[in-house]
């Protein structure tokens, strides 16, 4: 999230914790966004350059502090296997990304609303 101002910018970060761990964030936005784009854990890995393993113990820990189920796994075979987003996954993206755009827009409100006016204030 980024707003400039006169050469200033602001940036925040966004992510949901539970018991003090972090449960979301923009990184795990992005891995599951992929993996509903590429059908594949592996795959969506590869894309946001991180490993198999990681991906897999992001969406474990994610699953477990969440406490549901965001992917479904097929297992490979004659037709392959893969990957997909559950309903809730999906459902819990658009909360995600909603509150993420709110907060942007509210951080980038107050940043030109205080510097517009510090700004102001500089003739006096």
């Amino acid at each position: 999230m980024r707003n400039k101002h006169n050469g200033l910018e602001v940036r925040s970060k966004l992510w949901i914790e539970a018991g003090g761990e972090p449960v979301f964030g923009k990184g795990r936005r992005i891995l599951l966004e992929a993996i509903g784009t590429y059908g594949s854990i592996n795959q969506a890995a590869k894309e946001i350059n991180i490993s198999y393993r990681k991906a897999w113990s992001y969406i474990a820990a994610m699953e477990k502090r969440l406490g549901m189920r965001l992917i479904e796994r097929r297992v490979g075979g004659r037709h392959g296997g893969g990957a997909s987003l559950t309903a809730d996954a999906t459902a819990f993206l658009r909360r995600y990304g909603a509150l993420e755009h709110d907060i942007e827009h509210v951080v980038n409100e107050r940043f030109r609303d205080i510097f517009q006016q510090h700004d102001a204030g500089k003739g006096e």
